[in-house]
């Protein structure tokens, strides 16, 4: 399971509800993942590739090499 390396952002569970959202419908469990991409960054002076969320590299967390 891949996970951010700056937020260590990782899946995350929950409920899939119907549409009618009534409180007697069933509910079964899903799964959230988070929106990674692979990027070469530059890390301590060195160039790697690491999985990182697409908020922190919006936030400019990262700095691509």
């Amino acid at each position: 399971m891949a996970n951010c390396a700056i937020c260590n952002k990782t899946k995350s569970w929950g409920n899939k509800i119907s549409i009618a959202r009534s409180h007697v419908s069933r509910r079964a469990s899903r799964t959230f993942s988070p929106n990674l991409r692979t990027v070469k960054a530059e890390i301590d002076g060195e160039v790697k590739r690491i999985h990182v969320c697409a908020k922190c590299l919006r936030s400019g967390k990262v700095k691509r090499a």
